[in-house]
């Protein structure tokens, strides 16, 4: 069942490791099947090195595991509800990379310093808020999905223009068109969470990028306009 996507979930959550991401088991990517409401996603705790692609866990969009023998990672039910809630995505990612982790335990958002953050995210990423009590003790990983679609739909965001945000006190998540896409897009919030804290300590007074600059970077490489690369 769903080999090609396995076999492209398989190399994703693969690429965490040889990009610098995660540390020990602290990360997944899924990928999902829109035709059959099927997701695929890294088992539970399983070592990268471990990992082939009969480990890898189908659910369905009701969270039920449709095939594999292990437990799906524990963030799940977050993908779930992004891949329910963000119609349009095809991947999902989350790692604790030290850099972007660092933003979401600060609570600080990343705004739009230069053109690297334009090519990839158009404007300030978010923080979403902290779950309550009631919300971690209930059903903490649905939640913490629940509260990143409430933020995207209070600041009026759409995912496909802001394909990450930081969880307060946890960590980033980042989805994509596909689920390397999702990966992609996880590696350039490291890279501007890098450069942004660079940026602040070599001039702590620095203005965010100007609007029309952020449009064209952003349009160059996004949309029907796009003229950026082969494709």
């Amino acid at each position: 069942m769903l080999r090609e996507l396995k076999e492209e979930v398989l190399r994703a959550n693969l690429m965490l490791v040889s990009e610098g991401l995660v540390r020990l088991t602290w990360g997944n990517v899924s990928g999902i099947d829109r035709d059959k409401g099927l997701f695929v996603i890294k088992p539970s705790g399983v070592a990268y090195e471990d990992l082939t692609i009969d480990s890898l866990v189908v659910l369905d969009l009701e969270g039920q595991v449709v095939e594999g023998s292990l437990r799906p990672s524990s963030d799940a039910p977050t993908h779930r509800i992004l891949y329910r809630e963000f119609a349009e995505i095809g991947g999902v990612t989350h790692t604790h990379s030290v850099k972007a982790t660092m933003f979401s335990q600060a609570g600080a958002e990343l705004p739009c310093l230069g053109t690297t953050h334009a090519d990839h995210f158009y404007g300030t990423v978010p923080v979403v808020r902290e779950l309550s009590e009631k919300e971690v003790v209930e059903d903490y990983e649905t939640n913490t999905g629940l509260a990143i679609v409430e933020c995207f739909r209070e600041q009026g965001l759409d995912p496909l223009k802001m394909s990450a945000c930081f969880q307060m006190f946890h960590a980033p998540f980042t989805w994509g068109k596909s689920a390397l896409d999702s990966v992609k897009n996880s590696i350039a919030l490291e890279v501007c969470c890098e450069m942004a804290m660079g940026t602040w300590q070599l001039n702590s007074d620095g203005e965010i990028l100007p609007p029309h600059i952020l449009e064209k970077h952003y349009r160059r490489k996004h949309g029907s306009g796009a003229y950026y690369g082969q494709g």
